[in-house]
């Protein structure tokens, strides 16, 4: 098939698109499709043409544009079948925000949160007890994300993300130990124990530089928590109208008592609908624990994406029905 690979664009996360589609690029040569790399940023204007062309469009991309659905809104209107979320479920997963409603009122237990469109009025005071975290709403790879412990910490932390352009999310900071678990068609694959080890958090030193983070998997952590996680992947999945894959972050609290590491709450950060896909990121890890080498992980996106939505139809005339 011919393939276009779409990477880069213009996010924070420029880099780490452009990283991944490298290795993804090379394992769709090895599986004997024609490649065609199309960076986003260089050539927006011409995507609705290549991708009119193409058979299959694999995407890698991070942030807006790419997370937000437009590129997948896109690619709907030309008949390109592609990997992963639609644009409807793209859009609500990449908003923190509206992504936590959601969450909540599916009965996934999330921590509490303070959503700011804009920088705050003069004498405005935080609802949430410190310590919380500061992030973009939008976006990923914890950019932007600060950590903030006392009161006098918070007007920095919320510029940090505001002088990003853009919105802010007060995050309530659970103690715990960080786990991921991939849903991969239907079915969750084994879940991620995440210790770093650079910082207080799994931050973009600890997900990108080597030896940032110790990730255990599968996850050393009783079966009834890999079930719970495994549950609750595929729930929230569901609950944003996701297919073809997605991967859920928590955060595991200890028991009351502290002894036991595993023995609290779950509670659920995000979701994200374009995880990272260099050979060592967290979904190829979790897939090839269950037998899919990174080679047969493309492959499978591909079947999944394939099955989802329809081929062009002749005379390149559009679908009418939102993937």
């Amino acid at each position: 098939m011919r393939v276009i690979l779409i990477a880069g664009g213009w996010s924070s996360e420029r880099d780490v698109s452009l990283s991944g589609a490298r290795g993804i690029g090379d394992a769709l040569g090895r599986l004997g499709h024609t490649v065609v790399r199309f960076d986003l940023s260089e050539g927006f204007g011409a995507l609705v043409t290549q991708a009119a062309q193409s058979d299959f469009a694999f995407i890698n991309l991070h942030g807006s544009p790419g997370e937000d659905g437009l590129v997948q809104a896109l690619l709907d209107r030309v008949g390109c079948p592609y990997q992963g979320a639609g644009p409807a479920g793209s859009f609500l997963a990449l908003n923190k925000a509206a992504a936590k409603e959601l969450f909540r009122s599916a009965g996934l237990r999330t921590p509490d949160w303070e959503f700011l469109p804009r920088p705050p009025a003069p004498g405005w005071r935080l609802s949430l007890p410190l310590p919380v975290f500061v992030k973009p709403n939008v976006g990923g790879s914890s950019l932007g994300m600060s950590m903030v412990r006392e009161a006098a910490e918070l007007g920095a932390a919320l510029e940090t993300v505001f002088a990003m352009g853009e919105e802010a999310l007060v995050e309530t900071l659970i103690p715990g130990v960080e786990i991921t678990c991939s849903v991969l068609g239907d079915e969750p694959l084994p879940p991620i124990l995440i210790r770093p080890k650079m910082g207080a958090f799994f931050d973009y030193k600890s997900k990108y530089e080597l030896g940032g983070a110790e990730e255990l998997c599968p996850a050393p952590v009783p079966g009834a928590v890999t079930r719970a996680v495994c549950d609750a992947s595929l729930a929230a999945h569901r609950a944003l109208g996701l297919t073809g894959v997605s991967r859920a972050d928590f955060i595991l609290s200890p028991s009351a008592d502290g002894r036991d590491p595993f023995g609290g709450d779950l509670w659920l950060l995000e979701v994200n609908t374009l995880p990272g896909m260099t050979p060592t990121s967290l979904l190829p890890q979790s897939a090839a624990a269950v037998g899919y080498d990174f080679d047969a992980l493309i492959a499978r996106l591909m079947e999944l994406g394939l099955a989802q939505r329809p081929t062009r139809r002749p005379g390149g005339q559009a679908p009418t029905a939102d993937a």
